[in-house]
Order: C-alpha cells, then structure tokens, then sequence
C-alpha cells in the first residue's frame, strides 16, 4: 500500500467513527425532543432500526446498492453478488481503499436514514412494526435509491441510473438518505394518523440532550461529508468547510426569523436552523465556494422555518419535523445546485450565477421527483399494508400512558407520581404541556 493510499485509508477509518458518533446525536436529539414518557421508545426506534439494518446489509444490502445494475438498466444491483460480504475481505491489488471501509460508512449511512424517519412516527407507532416496517423500508427503499446515487460506472460495471444516465450531482449523499426519509416520513406520518392530543404537542422535555445531539450530529456530518469522494485532500477540505460554515449559518438565520416573528429566538430554534442547514448543504458541499456555503445555510433555515408550519395547514402529524427539515431541506440543497455551483469547486460544475445553462437545474429537479416518486408510493404501501395486517398504532390507552413503560416496561426517568394522583383529563393536559 503506497502512502497516499495509507493516508486515504486512514482518513476513511476516522471518518466512520465521525459517522458512527452520528447515532448516539440522533438518538439524543431525538430523545430530547419527544414527551418524557416516550423518552425510551424514541431512542430504541432509532437504535433498533440501525441494529436492524446490519443484517439487511450483510445478507444482500451492500450487493443492491454497489452490485453491477440488473439487466445494466440502473435500477438495483445484482443482490447475490456480494451477498454475505466474503467476497470483501481480501483488497484487490490496486484497488485503492479497503471494500470493507467503504462497506462500514455506508451501512452508517443506511442505519442513520431509517432512524430519521422514525421521528414522523414518535408518540404512537408500535415498537415492533416499527421494525418490521424498518426491515421492507430499507429493502424497498434505501437500496435501490442508494444505487441509483452511489454507483458510478465503472468497466465492466453499470451503477445507478441518477449518476450516470441522469447525471445529477449529489456530492455526500442527500436523495438516498434526506430527501428519501423526508418523503418517506410523510407517508408514513399520513397512514399513521394523529396522534390523540393533536393539534396539541409535547415540548421537547430536554434541551440540554436536545444540543448535545446536534453536537454530535454536526460532528459525525463533518466526517460523512469530507470522505464522500474518498481521499484525504483539497476536496475534504472543502467539503468540511463548507459544512461547518452551513451549520452555523442556518443557525444564526433561524433564531433572526424566530425572534422577528416571534419575539424569541430558542435553543430548539437553533438547533433546527442548523440541522435544516446540514441537510441542505450535504449535496452541495463539494460544488459551491464557502459564500455559497453560507447562502444555502441561511436559505435551508427560512425555508425549513415556514415548512414547519405545512403539517399544522395541510393536516399530517409529523412529530419531530422531519418533513420540514429534511425533505425541504434536501430539496433546498439539491436544486440550490442549479443556481451556486462554482466551476473551481471538486465538483467543477458550474450553476446558473456562475455561467452554467438550465441543464444542470433541470437534472436536479428530476433526479428530485423520481425519487419523492418511488418512495412516496412504495412507503406508503407498506404502510397501508402493515396497518391493515399486524397493525401498526397502539392503542389510545397506551398512548395515553406513554410509549416507555406501555411497550417496554421501563421510563427513562422515575415516576414521581405526581399525575396518578390527578383526574385523567388534567393528567393528560400535564402530561402533553408540561416538561
């Protein structure tokens, strides 16, 4: 192994432990944000859903997304080519970065989308067809998306039609893992229902969890973004930079916003103004110089800030906004492409303000709506179906009671019994207003 491809390797095995560092953020963020009594249930979600999805990867998932494409139409790849993974255990000679590196940050990837769409069902899913809906979801949607957008052509190799038929840029990653638990959380959000209390909701029960989430998640996306293109060089660096700058930038836009509107600016606000940033600025990190970095932050964070209110207008209960920030998000990032794409970026494409035609824009939008599509259609019959056979909401009286000790038999904190000495009505009130 030569020392640039040492140095490469090297960066790829710190940056899975950035990626990785992701699900104990995502676990926190999205623990803080739900009521205390479904504390536990939410963070299982998201854990047992990444656990869950290691199986799926071995068995066939990693031969789906970079399998040579079936019949070399870019749909999905081959399934039983790399099926149970020995195949990756020994580096070809030449081959550049170890296949199971590479295997490692992409089932990062994989566990980290289903755990976000577990967000637009908090509150009122059952734990177990939660995992069920996990394992087809991954299946049906994840990998066949992620071909479509990680497998590039190679000889004697087809990968996915986005990237090399289509040719939409997607640097780090967005349409298989924001864009596609975004709408897949809207699906599911509309076949789950709302929950009982609705348009009443929990506040979020702990800030303090809340922001060391986002901590963590900001971290983990400096690593997922600075190692898409593989090599420890110019391009991370620019990837990195312009994530970070993102990050702050969104942050910053969301608490003005909040405070002209609404006469205060939040640490929840914040936190949301930087993860609708991060989503945005994934797909575009290695094609717009470090302002255009900045832009897309502030424009990711008005525009997530208004979608917010879409599922009060149109009637959804997407419990912790995932709709809001990582579809819209996705989709702020995805076509702010078409407009700030620098020629002298890694990417090299140049967008509407620096020169470049429609072309570019055009493939964006595209690449944007075959994939809302296919989701779309494919989450919610699964759902549907699920509903209709093993059933996926509780019952109103476990809901009542909350998620933790109704499907787990444990609380994330003590019971103080302050509510069961309470009439229900007022106990409910205080369990969905109060911290």
């Amino acid at each position: 192994m030569d020392s640039t491809t040492a140095g490469n390797t090297a960066w790829l095995l710190t940056a899975i432990i950035a990626v990785i560092l992701m699900l104990p953020g995502l676990v926190l963020f999205y623990g803080g944000m739900v009521s205390r009594r479904t504390t536990t249930n939410m963070m299982m979600m998201v854990f047992g859903s990444f656990a869950l999805t290691a199986f799926i990867w071995v068995a066939y998932g990693y031969s789906v997304v970079f399998g040579d494409s079936v019949g070399g139409a870019g749909i999905i790849g081959n399934p039983l080519e790399h099926a149970g993974m020995g195949s990756l255990l020994v580096a070809e000679e030449g081959a550049g970065l170890p296949p199971l590196g590479l295997a490692t940050i992409h089932l990062g990837f994989a566990g980290l989308t289903i755990g976000i769409v577990a967000g637009a069902a908090a509150d009122r899913m059952k734990f177990g067809a939660w995992m069920v809906f996990a394992a087809i979801w991954v299946t049906l949607c994840y990998l066949p998306v992620a071909h479509w957008t990680f497998a590039f052509d190679a000889e004697g190799y087809t990968g996915g039609w986005l990237a090399n038929v289509l040719g939409a840029v997607d640097y780090a990653g967005s349409t298989p893992i924001h864009v596609n638990s975004g709408i897949a959380a809207l699906a599911l959000a509309i076949v789950l229902g709302r929950r009982r209390t609705w348009p009443v909701q929990p506040k979020a029960h702990n800030l303090p969890m809340v922001i060391v989430g986002v901590g963590l998640l900001l971290t983990g996306w400096l690593g997922f973004d600075g190692s898409a293109l593989g090599a420890a060089d110019n391009d991370a660096a620019v990837a990195i930079f312009n994530t970070l700058a993102a990050a702050c930038a969104g942050a910053c836009a969301w608490l003005v916003v909040e405070k002209l509107r609404d006469d205060h600016a939040t640490t929840l606000g914040a936190c949301s103004g930087a993860i609708a940033a991060l989503v945005a600025i994934t797909p575009s990190c290695g094609t717009v110089s470090p302002i255009g970095s900045m832009a897309i932050g502030i424009l990711a964070a008005v525009v997530c800030y208004f979608a917010v209110s879409l599922k009060h207008r149109f009637g959804y209960d997407d419990a912790l906004d995932v709709v809001a920030l990582h579809l819209v998000g996705g989709i702020v990032g995805a076509l702010a492409i078409g407009f700030l794409g620098h020629p002298d970026s890694p990417i090299g494409q140049a967008g509407l303000l620096y020169g470049g035609g429609i072309d570019l824009l055009g493939k964006q939008a595209l690449a944007l709506l075959a994939t809302c599509a296919w989701t779309f259609t494919m989450t919610f019959l699964i759902a549907t179906v699920l509903q209709r056979t093993i059933g996926i909401r509780v019952s109103d009286e476990d809901e009542r009671v909350g998620l933790d000790s109704a499907l787990h038999a444990e609380n994330a904190y003590e019971d103080t019994g302050e509510l069961a000495h309470q009439p229900r009505g007022h106990a409910e009130q205080q369990h969905y207003l109060e911290v």
